[in-house]
């Protein structure tokens, strides 16, 4: 299983990428954070920000989708799209791995 980490630029937009993702099975499960403030330089320029944090579980062989999928729904120009291989139960992998394969994609 993947366990996926995107920032978002609000509660609205991750809300929205994440149900996309659970509803065409690409993950099995979605956890947005919202309020999460950010700090980072972008182009030169020192930013201070507010955002939302999506969280996702999703099948290991869904990696290539998901990120495809992401890039097109997320609205920044260079989305926060990590990939992490967490160490699960056996039960729970079981459960994301099933849940997460999409159907007729």
């Amino acid at each position: 299983m993947l366990f996926v980490y995107v920032t978002c630029k609000n509660s609205k937009e991750a809300e929205k990428i994440g149900f996309s993702l659970v509803k065409k099975r690409l993950a099995a499960c979605a956890l947005v954070i919202p309020n999460a403030k950010s700090f980072f330089y972008w182009k030169g320029k020192m930013e201070r920000t507010t955002e939302a944090l999506l969280l996702l579980k999703a099948g290991s062989k869904n990696k290539g989708k998901l990120e495809k999928e992401i890039r097109k729904m997320h609205s920044y120009e260079i989305p926060c799209v990590l990939f992490f291989k967490p160490e699960a139960s056996a039960e729970y992998a079981g459960w994301v791995e099933r849940e997460s394969k999409a159907r007729g994609a």
